[in-house]
């Protein structure tokens, strides 16, 4: 975190006014942390683009990968001033916004690296992904994630997908581990199952957080493969189509152990 603390003070530049494109959850939560830091901000619905856009000179796009093209197209048509134009999302390059940059404006991407389940989501304090066609974009990316609360890093281009995979393994897969873990659990006839994992889930990504692999517990950690050969008996029983998830995350957490024993 000291790497994103140092990049919270530096590379600032002035912002324009912004237009914010794209109603959804990312984009609410990005027009309420502007609110709260007194950055103007228009909203933009995408069906409006031409009649809030006319006059942006920095334009965000809030809206779903897939639609991110067609959202550049309609900006770059709308805004004659056009000097800065970014997208939000974690998985699609620059090149996305292609119409942009043939129009003369530097395009960036300003991903908040945290998961936001509604419109309402504080992203104060968040680590947030950016990048940028040249480097008074990025400065302006930089600036507009510290000005929203955010701490910003860059991503290079080409390390995008596998960044991405990284953020879905941690956030989308841990929320899949958890829920397998709590069917689990049910199935056995225990009520209340994410009540009930939930301080475990919550201490183990607390020491994680905390202690990296040398967080790690339990029987594979400690050598002891008969209580593992007995897991996925029970699996094999109650739940089969655990048996394969299972299996790759015991031969990862072996190496892990394996790494931190040699270490």
């Amino acid at each position: 975190m000291r790497e994103l603390e140092r990049d919270r003070n530096s590379h600032r530049t002035a912002l324009p006014a912004l237009a914010l494109v794209g109603p959804g959850r990312v984009g609410r939560s990005l027009a309420a942390a502007a609110a709260r830091a007194g950055i103007p901000v228009s909203p933009a619905p995408r069906d409006e683009v031409p009649e809030r856009c006319r006059e942006a000179e920095a334009v965000l796009l809030c809206v779903p990968d897939a639609a991110i093209a067609g959202a550049c197209e309609a900006v770059v048509a709308a805004a004659p001033r056009l000097r800065f134009l970014g997208h939000t999302s974690g998985a699609t390059g620059l090149d996305a916004l292609a119409p942009a940059a043939a129009a003369g404006a530097e395009v960036f991407c300003l991903h908040p690296l945290q998961t936001v389940p509604s419109g309402d989501t504080d992203l104060s304090g968040a680590p947030c992904a950016v990048s940028a066609s040249a480097a008074t974009g990025l400065a302006l990316a930089r600036s507009l994630a510290t000005a929203l609360g955010m701490v910003p890093f860059e991503i290079r281009e080409e390390d995008r997908p596998a960044y991405h995979a990284a953020a879905c393994l941690a956030s989308n897969f841990l929320v899949a581990l958890e829920e397998s873990a709590a069917d689990l659990l049910a199935r056995s006839g225990v009520e209340n199952p994410r009540e009930l994992l939930a301080p475990l889930v919550l201490r183990t990504a607390a020491n994680w957080s905390e202690h990296g692999a040398a967080a790690l517990t339990g029987p594979i950690a400690r050598g002891d493969e008969e209580t593992v050969e007995r897991h996925l008996a029970a699996l094999a029983e109650r739940h089969p189509e655990l048996l394969e998830l299972y299996g790759a995350l015991a031969a990862r957490t072996r190496a892990i152990a394996a790494a931190e024993a040699a270490a």
